[in-house]
């Protein structure tokens, strides 16, 4: 009887499953020293330096902005040292941004004024700190005008379509949130803006 020879092909097979296995040992982390990040700076999932509860949430509402127009004014060592003048036109710096608002602060000498203007679509509120400002405003009742003066504050919408002036004789100082922030400011060359009528 013929022997039959094994194709080369099947030598190997025999030999492979002959062969024992042979362990591969796990890859070697790169934070095996100890150098990651959860050892130098703690569980991310346990936090509490990060993640402070005693900090008070953003405003959303209107009257979550008017408490910390509020807040701010009352703090006086906070812009009261940032306040400057400017012969030729009103001053402003950015005292503070959140989601959704932005807070400035202006100073006004005797005569300036911000012309008649809409804040586009944002809404906002706005308090005197110090000396008087006058409001001339625009509404469909009619014109409007009253004096602005540190304690009170000025909530509008919006469209709002108003011009301040300080007519006194004294610099002013005012705080002016916006929400959302201040992108668009629509000027107005006209004594009295002409409003279109709105659609019924």
């Amino acid at each position: 009887m013929p022997r039959i020879r094994q194709r080369n092909r099947d030598r190997g097979k025999n030999r492979l499953r002959a062969t024992p296995a042979v362990q591969i040992a796990a890859p070697r982390h790169p934070w095996a020293d100890g150098l990651s990040d959860v050892s130098i700076a703690g569980d991310p999932l346990a936090f509490p330096h990060l993640a402070r509860t005693d900090l008070p949430p953003h405003p959303t509402t209107i009257a979550g902005y008017a408490r910390l127009v509020r807040e701010i004014a009352a703090d006086r060592a906070r812009w009261e040292p940032l306040v400057a003048y400017d012969a030729l036109t009103r001053w402003y710096e950015r005292l503070e941004t959140g989601p959704g608002y932005e807070v400035w602060l202006l100073s006004w000498l005797p005569g300036q004024g911000s012309g008649f203007h809409d804040h586009g679509a944002s809404s906002g509120v706005m308090t005197v700190v110090q000396g008087e400002l006058t409001e001339r405003s625009l509404t469909h009742d009619g014109e409007g005008n009253r004096a602005l003066r540190p304690g009170g504050q000025r909530v509008f919408s919006s469209g709002y379509l108003h011009e301040v002036v300080n007519a006194s004789l004294e610099p002013a100082v005012s705080i002016h949130l916006y929400s959302p922030g201040l992108t668009e400011m629509n000027q107005y060359d006209a004594a009295v803006p002409e409003r279109q009528p709105e659609p019924r």
